[in-house]
């Protein structure tokens, strides 16, 4: 079974909060007969868009093929949080790679960040940008943690986030779940479909060529490659494989390394004064839960809620009621509360928690597997990517040098592991140890 066709119609956004809100680009047309590329691009998510723009603006001649429509996939469903750093904290990767490795990571979050950033300013994106995640522990132990990592970014990166003791969190948050944490605003949120839409329509302005409705079937490794859909085929001297969980069975090194995982978002009615009694500022909140909670207010003063996770095919049939469950329970005066939409999206995650960036043929890039953390990283990804192509390589090469480990038992055993394991951690939240 394919995830492109599991769970939506063909050539038809999720019936989301995001896709009521932002108008899409006009439909592009599918690929027919043969086109020659300098680079073709496999997915039309935030990495696929952003490296066809980068690449187009440095005079490339670019083709993207998108299997639906641009931001159909993850780029277009998430939680639209902007978060510092990877998704591993410092002092993780400072073990993991060492601490000159791990500035260099660091250094790249920032750099993701900035970029998104910047694309907004640049090409005018009305993506609702705003400053400031708070990060919320359960526990005094938590809030503790959270205030120990804030110590140590500002002492050896740096980097100021504002410690929240409990007093200080409630009145942000004012959930009876939460004990205290961090409030970073120097990372931000947004409405990620638009941030999409926008970034595609810059590339058509850049010149990118564009098709949707366009699978691709078969990439034929080579000097050039070709990439085969079903009722055509681009001949390019690079490909870019940027489909994340997605990507399906293209390439077997990626699938061994990264695991599709389905996590699903609910938005309330407009809670109008009442949103008061969720979030006091206009911040996004992420918490310690390790399948985590995370939240903010829509600009119409909805709650957008994601929570929940599945590992297989199909999304369940009652979304609302999935996410209604973790959201009452850090808002117990919503459980009557309408949810006016729910979503579900494929997201992909690796096995160390960091993104999987490989050259898996000589003139063959991929860039996926971004754990929860990719606004920033995947738009940050695909500039490397363009980078790397034009001839420098170094921030591509850092992000490769990450540890990836594939899944036991590779693309066949990787789900009914991946449920054992997630189902523990799962319990473990919920018994709170």
């Amino acid at each position: 079974m394919n995830l492109l066709h599991s769970n939506d119609r063909p050539g038809r956004f999720p019936p989301s909060w995001y896709a009521a809100t932002s108008p899409p680009p006009e439909p592009f047309a599918p690929l027919r007969g043969e086109m020659r590329a300098d680079v073709c691009v496999v997915g039309g998510g935030f990495t696929g868009l952003s490296a066809a723009l980068h690449l187009a603006q440095s005079g490339m001649n670019v083709v993207l093929l998108e299997a639906q429509r641009v931001g159909f996939g993850a780029s277009g469903r998430n939680g639209g949080q902007l978060g510092t750093g990877q998704r591993q904290d410092q002092i993780t990767l400072e073990k993991m790679v060492g601490r000159d490795e791990a500035r260099k990571l660091w250094d790249l979050g920032q750099d993701a960040k900035a970029l998104v950033k910047s694309l907004v300013a640049e090409h005018g994106i009305d993506c609702h940008l705003k400053p400031g995640i708070a990060h919320l522990g359960f526990t005094r132990a938590e809030m503790d943690e959270e205030h120990r990592y804030a110590a140590h970014l500002a002492r050896h990166y740096d980097y100021e986030i504002e410690p929240l003791d409990k007093d200080a969190g409630h009145a942000l948050c004012p959930s009876p779940a939460y004990h205290g944490g961090t409030l970073d605003m120097g990372a931000a949120h947004l409405h990620p479909l638009a941030f999409a839409f926008g970034l595609a329509r810059a590339c058509v302005a850049a010149g990118v060529h564009i098709f949707e409705r366009a699978e691709v079937q078969h990439i034929a490794e080579g000097s050039p490659a070709t990439v085969q859909t079903d009722a055509g085929r681009v001949v390019a001297d690079h490909v870019i494989l940027a489909g994340n969980g997605y990507l399906g069975g293209l390439n077997r090194k990626v699938a061994a390394r990264v695991m599709p995982i389905n996590n699903f978002i609910a938005a309330t009615e407009p809670l109008g004064a009442e949103a008061a009694k969720v979030l006091a500022r206009d911040v996004a909140v992420a918490d310690t839960k390790f399948v985590v909670n995370y939240f903010r207010l829509s600009h119409d003063k909805r709650l957008l809620f994601g929570g929940g996770e599945t590992y297989g095919y199909r999304f369940p049939a009652d979304i609302a009621a999935l996410v209604r469950q973790p959201m009452t329970r850090i808002f117990p005066h919503l459980a009557d509360v309408p949810i006016d939409y729910a979503w579900g999206g494929t997201l992909a995650i690796t096995m160390k928690r960091l993104p999987y960036l490989a050259r898996v043929a000589p003139n063959m890039l991929s860039a996926s597997g971004y754990s929860g953390h990719g606004v920033g990283m995947a738009t940050l990804s695909g500039k490397l990517m363009a980078r790397a192509i034009a001839g420098d390589a170094a921030g591509f090469e850092t992000m490769a040098r990450l540890p990836t480990t594939p899944f036991p038992g590779g693309a066949a055993l990787r789900a009914p592991l991946l449920v054992l394991a997630m189902s523990w951690f799962a319990l473990r939240d919920r018994l709170g140890v």
